[in-house]
């Protein structure tokens, strides 16, 4: 490909390359030469390298420049990039590790999918071939796992999440809270990302792997015990904050009687997937789990299989005005199963009562209350929604 065309469209997307590095002056030379056949705009970190990188750099006085006294870590090195870049009015930045494993050839792959996508508010991962020959088994496991959490996180099914082959839209990226320096910065940034609502997309790349040449500065225990904290943080936010927040702005934007036709009535699930989602929101929002039922529906729906939106929006049944009603059926009907002298009046019941007091009648009446009312909405919602396909198909036909 031309490479003073793919020069011209740097200069026109405002696109840079970001070069971070710490000790790789085996490959270093060649990764920047590679670079610079296809752009000027190259922003180098050296993270406080303690070989011959600086006299490497000095090479290269065309190039913007950050030295780093000491090394801090790759994800501080990107940021502060970005912050230059930003500073420099670039709106877009590729990342390309020092470490010879990413082709500086492949460049014009992310510059031709930005230019030719229709949203320009995207962040493209480099997605390599974890199953060729000479891939550790330590990298292609890793890879799968950090696949499977951004999922559980997003939504978002990658091929490939670990690549540091990647092109970020830095002029909406500047908005997001990003605190981690180390090798974790690249998962936070893009399930940041994918929060705020900026597509994240693969696109294929090379990939080659110089056990002989290339150094790792990854750290197993201590990366990996970072990575799987962060992932555990994300996971709660995701449950407790990203899901609930994503369903109300679609019934806010859609309204409720829309999101019903098209979200419950027009899902392209079954009758049957349907239903079970309905009675396990129903289950769930009427259970004593106070305080984590967003959570447990949310991941039962994924473990079952089944509508989560559907789930979680039946989960809130125990919205505060219902809540009275529900603490005062739990603990009427456990009475009764126990044979206890329930005297209590709804007017009395409001969620400061304490429960302790009755506590083995709720828990009885709760339980019992939230599988029959599940049971009963489950059977009347699966009626009513094959009647509905029904009509359906017959108005079609």
């Amino acid at each position: 490909m031309d490479q003073n065309l793919i020069s011209e469209k740097f200069n026109t997307l405002k696109c840079c390359v970001i070069i971070p590095t710490y000790n790789n002056y085996k490959t270093l030379r060649k990764v920047v030469e590679g670079v610079l056949e296809y752009t000027q705009n190259v922003i180098i970190v050296n993270d406080g390298s303690t070989d011959s990188t600086s006299e490497i750099l000095q090479q290269f006085p065309q190039v913007q420049q950050i030295h780093i006294p000491q090394n801090k870590g790759k994800g501080n090195a990107l940021r502060l990039a970005f912050k230059a870049a930003q500073n420099l009015e670039y709106r877009y930045a590729i990342t390309i590790d020092s470490d010879g494993q990413h082709f500086p050839t492949d460049l014009p792959v992310f510059i031709n999918a930005l230019e030719k996508s229709e949203n320009k508010n995207i962040l493209l991962i480099g997605a390599r071939n974890m199953d060729q020959l000479g891939v550790p088994k330590k990298s292609s496991f890793g890879n799968k796992f950090s696949n499977f959490w951004f999922w559980v996180e997003t939504g978002i099914r990658l091929q490939d999440t670990q690549s540091g082959f990647r092109l970020y839209p830095i002029f909406s990226m500047k908005e997001l809270r990003l605190h981690t320096k180390k090798f974790e910065f690249e998962i936070e940034a893009i399930v940041k990302a994918a929060w705020s609502g900026i597509e994240v997309k693969n696109i294929p790349i090379q990939i080659h792997y110089d056990l002989e040449n290339r150094v790792s500065h990854f750290r197993p225990f201590k990366d990996f015990s970072r990575i799987s904290a962060l992932n555990t943080w994300f996971v709660l936010v995701t449950f407790l904050y990203i899901k609930p927040r994503n369903l109300f702005r679609k019934l806010k934007k859609k309204g409720l009687k829309r999101f019903v036709l098209e979200d419950l009535l027009g899902s392209d699930d079954s009758a049957e997937k349907k239903a079970l989602s309905i009675a396990l929101g129903i289950f769930i929002g009427l259970s004593p789990l106070w305080g984590f039922h967003t959570l447990t529906v949310i991941f039962l729906a994924l473990l079952l299989n089944l509508n989560k939106i559907i789930a979680f929006a039946f989960s809130n049944v125990s919205l505060p005005p219902f809540i009275p009603l529900i603490l005062y059926f739990s603990l009427k009907l456990g009475s009764w199963l126990l044979g206890e002298n329930f005297v209590l009046s709804i007017h009395e019941i409001d969620p400061s009562i304490e429960l302790v007091k009755y506590l083995k009648s709720y828990i009885v009446g709760s339980l019992v209350l939230s599988v029959t009312s599940a049971i009963a909405c489950g059977l009347l919602s699966y009626i009513f929604l094959k009647l509905f396909e029904r009509k359906k198909i017959l108005n079609n036909g």
